[in-house]
This record gives C-alpha cells, structure tokens and sequence, in this order.
C-alpha cells in the first residue's frame, strides 16, 4: 500500500514549550479525495440615477477558509486492555481551539501539505506552448501574494470516533478541522504592494463618507485628504453628496 502523504500543522505557541522552542510540529497522513478552499470579495452596488445598471465598487476581501477531513487509526497498536487511545493525536488538534492565557486567543498555525501548494503560482507567468507568443494575461503584479502554505487559526474542531475496543477506548476517528486566514495589517500591506498613490483614480461618494476616510482608504493616510479637497474644489468638507464621483489624484 503506497504511503500517505504527510501534512502538518505547525502551530506557534505564545509560550515556549518544554524544549524552549515556540513552534510546534502537528504532523498527520494527509490524502484527501477532495480540497476545498472558499475566498470571496465583498462588492458594494452604487445606484446612479439614470444609469443602466448600479456600478460595482470593491470593499474589501473576505478571510479565505479552509476545511480539513482527517482520520486517525491507532488498532494497529493493539486492541486490547493496553490499547493506545486515538485521542493521543486527536486531542493535539482539540486544544488548538483552546484559549492560550497569555495570547488571550487560540494559538497561530500554519498549514503545509507539498511544493504544489494551491497559491504557490500566484503571479507567474503562465507557461506557452511557443516561445514567440506571449502568455495571455500573463503577469506578475500578484506575486507577493504567494505562498507555500496557509497561515490560520483553528476555527473549528468536529471529532466523531468510529471504532472502540471492548474496554471503551476510542481507536479511530475523524476529524473535521475548519481553519480560518490569519494576516496581520502588516503582511497584508506587504503583499498587496498598493500602488494607488502614483495615479489619478476615480471615487463615488456613499453616505456617511469622509474626505479624511477616502484618504485613508486610498492613501493608507487619513491626514491626506486635503490632496482629494483641491482636486475636487471642495470648499466645505462636510458638505459631501453621495452619489458624486471624486477624483483621487496622485500624492507625488
């Protein structure tokens, strides 16, 4: 029978460990029939009167989740009075739900399964069949964004155990690991690179929108806003009408 391959959870402890390290190997055969990843876009419609359709505005993304079947057999140890319980392994997974003191919060972890990870070809350019004819939409402005793994917190553990010995002791058991995406503002700055500062983009007022918010969404920098306020001449900044369309120039 071939091998299962080996995934893990590397998880990173608030606290060091016995060994004094903070990083923790959680390591399980992993080959699954199927792998599901879900990440979405939050779009707002902005209604303009007169216009055919209302006009799609990005909010912002929406945290990429991840769910996990695992499954834990430990009869091969015995099945006896001296059986090895599967929650040994199991519950490494359980306490990843569970509340560090220190952290306030459940511990970060760090899923890796291989090289072919999904998000591993994030902003390379597509291969061609012929070495003259560029790559269609071929680019390479994402490509901070790839990755070799999926950094998460262990949003849910559902254990069913299958299989128990005569003494009551649970053997196998499946897992079903629900993990959500952990960034930090830092590393999402990082990666997504904004360029917006350097060119003239376009802005349709909502209710409720501040000179010094669209500044702050589109400059990182809320202080900025008098840029939008002179390329709009806009006299009173808090007289906005929503609906308007703004101009957002450059800072440089």
């Amino acid at each position: 029978m071939e091998k299962l391959a080996m995934g893990k959870l590397q998880v990173e402890w608030f606290k060091p460990l016995e060994n004094g390290k903070k990083f923790q190997d959680v390591e399980f055969q992993f080959n699954p029939t199927e792998l599901s990843y879900d990440k979405s876009a939050q779009i707002a419609e902005i209604t303009i009167p007169g216009l055919d359709s209302p006009l799609q505005q990005f909010i912002r993304g929406n945290s990429e989740k991840l769910s996990l079947e695992l499954f834990f057999d430990e009869t091969d140890s015995g099945m006896g009075q001296n059986a090895t319980s599967v929650t040994k392994r199991t519950d490494l997974f359980y306490q990843l739900i569970k509340i560090e003191s220190e952290r306030h919060a459940p511990p970060i972890c760090t899923f890796y399964w291989n090289e072919a990870f999904p998000g591993s070809s994030v902003g390379k350019k597509a291969a061609t069949t012929n070495a003259n004819q560029p790559s269609a939409g071929s680019s390479t402005d994402a490509g901070n964004e790839r990755r070799n793994g999926f950094r998460c917190i262990v949003e849910s553990v559902k254990q069913k155990f299958t299989f128990f010995s005569p003494e009551g002791i649970p053997l196998r058991a499946t897992l079903t690991v629900g993990l959500r995406e952990y960034k930090t503002l830092k590393d999402q700055l990082d990666q997504l690179n904004k360029q917006s500062p350097d060119r003239t983009q376009s802005h349709v007022l909502q209710s409720g929108d501040t000179l010094s918010g669209v500044a702050g969404q589109f400059y990182q920098h809320p202080g900025d806003w008098r840029f939008i306020a002179d390329a709009n001449a806009i006299e009173d900044p808090r007289r906005l009408t929503a609906g308007s369309f703004l101009t957002i120039p450059p800072t440089q």
